[in-house]
């Protein structure tokens, strides 16, 4: 896939904007997807491993040179035990927050800065490399639709199109297409964690973390616009 430096998390979420509207989907539950994502890469990496169900650092002073995957390190470093589907919404929008700074910070994005009611200070970001983004999309779809063989699907590529289908993102898929692909996502949410038994298990875990919240936040919202 293009942009290949870009982290995990990064990458969902610029996977989350329609080009065609410049406008941000799935906004409600974005962050959950992001730290999932966040949590993935850092699984994938080895540098948090599942200890009894528990999300444990394999060593408190690893770091991965991303700022983002790095203050995700240190928070979970430094706060007490919890599993899995806890940190994929626990205080998520700090890592949604860092990799949007990120994302602005190496010319995807651009920040503008403004006031909510005139008083508080808040900041904007409008999409600024769309043909990147379209290009990520694209390419999204051919792993999700084929004909490549999962088994020759990079693990991170194939968690990308599994958290992002469990978010129900309609810039990867309409729903109505999803389902069309449910065993070839189920394969992909596999590929995701080949490296390792407790791997799968732990890719397993966040996907379904991420199907729960994001039908959280949809029934939340329903019920806020009724």
């Amino acid at each position: 896939m293009p942009n290949g430096s870009l982290s995990l998390p990064a990458r969902l979420y610029l996977l989350a904007w329609d080009t065609s509207r410049l406008k941000v989907t799935g906004a409600t539950h974005l962050h959950h997807l992001v730290r999932a994502g966040a949590l993935t890469e850092l699984a994938q990496r080895g540098l948090l491993i599942d200890e009894n169900g528990i999300v444990t650092p394999i060593d408190a002073d690893s770091r991965t040179g991303d700022a983002v995957l790095d203050g995700l390190l240190e928070l979970v470093a430094e706060s007490r035990p919890r599993k899995w589907k806890a940190w994929v919404t626990l205080r998520a929008r700090v890592t949604l927050d860092a990799v949007r700074a990120q994302l602005a910070a190496e010319g995807y994005l651009r920040a503008e800065k403004k006031r909510v009611l005139g008083l508080f200070p808040s900041v904007e970001y409008e999409l600024e490399r769309v043909p990147a983004v379209d290009a990520l999309r694209t390419d999204a779809r051919q792993v999700l639709e084929g004909p490549l063989p999962v088994a020759e699907v990079s693990d991170r590529d194939a968690a990308l199109v599994a958290l992002a289908a469990a978010a129900e993102l309609r810039t990867l898929a309409p729903a109505k297409d999803r389902k069309l692909y449910k065993n070839r996502l189920e394969d992909l949410t596999d590929r995701s964690g080949a490296a390792a038994p407790a791997l799968k298990k732990v890719i397993q875990e966040l996907r379904t973390a991420v199907i729960v919240a994001t039908t959280a936040a949809s029934a939340t919202g329903a019920a806020a616009g009724g």
